[in-house]
């Protein structure tokens, strides 16, 4: 029964640091992102206080999904070292707690968390960010296509259909590339000759063809025409423009599989929704490879001193690591590396690079 209290102890002592810490990420997150759309919005007619903030705050859980791993590390090292320092650890070894014992309840918690990421988060934060697209494309539609480029980076496809090719740049999207903002298209006749440029506030994907909104057509040795509505003929599939205008990040966990099977039966490369799938089932793993790695470095007495450095370099760690899944997921989506691999190698190094620590510890 002691040890039981013991265990629910340090895991809350645990689950608090966290979730303060993660606290304090996604409200620095917010304030950032606010500042930034504040300074991008002020020439924006639409643009309100209210309306970028909450904007923001739709955005915000995406941009925080990448810190939790981050928030754990710092979590379970103020958890470990606020404990040493006030002596808990070392009334606890002296009862005959060892430190597999300290660790396992946050592991346990940690495993948890990333479990409820994964099932809850995710999809929440992927509709919020979906969202957060919606309302900023509403408040931006009737801007000129000029301030869209200042303010997205793009999107390219190309076409063909009967009527000819045709290169379509989008500088947003929504609904997973089925409505489109800032759209310039390129047309060109059978025989690859540029024919007429295209400029549109919006395109929405239709069976067969898509329909441009508020578009201005510039032929050659023309006046320009503008159109309330104006049709492109496309051979593309919703699975076909989802592979380039939509995101892995903005597809919610339970959609995945979908999209991964849609993808595969349109025979396109669907490397980046696999890399995100395996990405999101590793995460409860990550994140008790996390608190394995915070507490190598944090279980040391003060007495002994030298708390500042390893700390340290625990935090050089877990920005190693960081740097490490960045490059396996770029390997990962140019399809020079399995995505399954690419998800559960900076888990695997992670986790053991904080297992052999403590064991080298506690253990010799």
């Amino acid at each position: 029964m002691l040890i039981g209290r013991l265990y629910r102890y340090f895991a809350a002592r645990f689950l608090f640091a966290f979730l303060g810490t993660f606290i304090g990420v996604v409200a620095l997150a917010a304030m950032i992102d606010y500042v930034e759309l504040m300074r991008r919005g002020a020439d924006w007619p639409k643009a309100t206080a209210w309306l970028l903030a909450k904007i923001s705050l739709f955005r915000v859980p995406q941009l925080t999904e990448r810190i939790m791993p981050f928030a754990v590390l710092v979590g379970a090292m103020a958890c470990y070292v606020t404990l040493s320092r006030r002596l808990e650890l070392i009334i606890a070894r002296a009862a005959g707690v060892s430190a597999w014992q300290f660790v396992a309840p946050a592991v346990v918690t940690a495993f948890l968390f990333g479990a409820f990421a994964t099932v809850a988060y995710n999809p929440i934060a992927a509709i919020l960010h979906e969202h957060s697209k919606r309302l900023e494309g509403e408040m931006l539609g009737e801007l000129p296509t000029s301030a869209l480029q200042e303010n997205t980076s793009g999107f390219w496809v190309r076409q063909k259909s009967p009527d000819g090719a045709a290169i379509i740049n989008a500088k947003s999207s929504r609904e997973q590339g089925a409505q489109l903002g800032g759209v310039s298209v390129y047309t060109f006749d059978n025989a690859n000759h540029f024919r007429a440029r295209i400029e549109a506030a919006r395109a929405t994907l239709e069976e067969g063809y898509w329909l441009l909104s508020d578009a201005r057509v510039y032929n050659s040795g023309r006046l320009p025409m503008v159109e309330p509505t104006y049709r492109i003929g496309t051979n593309l599939t919703l699975e076909q423009v989802r592979e380039s205008f939509a995101t892995p990040e903005t597809v919610p966990f339970w959609q995945l599989p979908s999209y991964i099977e849609m993808a595969d039966h349109a025979g396109l490369a669907a490397a980046g929704y696999r890399f995100q799938y395996d990405l999101l089932l590793s995460r409860p793993f990550l994140l008790a490879a996390m608190v394995l790695l915070g507490a190598s470095v944090s279980l040391r007495f003060f007495r002994f001193g030298g708390v500042q450095k390893m700390i340290l370099s625990g935090i050089g760690a877990g920005f190693l690591l960081f740097i490490l899944s960045k490059i396996t997921e770029d390997m990962s989506k140019a399809e020079f590396l399995s995505p399954v691999l690419a998800a559960w190698i900076p888990v695997l190094v992670g986790s053991l690079t904080g297992f052999v620590a403590l064991l080298y510890q506690e253990d010799g």
